[in-house]
């Protein structure tokens, strides 16, 4: 199980970097952002594996179910 920043909006903003570094501005004036959308990922056969009971509170809220 892991909660933590969306790895798809982090590439996205990424990108946005990348772009005004290739358009010339210095990395040292680009703004620093911090993570806006985060997600659960929960992964029930290795819990299982390892003996570990998720609640299914937990499962329902969880953003993504890894089989």
């Amino acid at each position: 199980m892991t909660y933590g920043a969306n790895l798809q909006a982090a590439c996205h903003c990424l990108g946005w970097y990348v772009d005004r570094i290739l358009k010339g501005t210095r990395p040292a004036e680009l703004p620093v952002e911090l993570p806006t959308r985060f997600e659960l990922v929960v992964n029930p056969r290795t819990a299982r594996t390892l003996g570990i009971t998720i609640a299914p509170v937990v499962m329902v809220r969880a953003d993504r179910i890894i089989q």
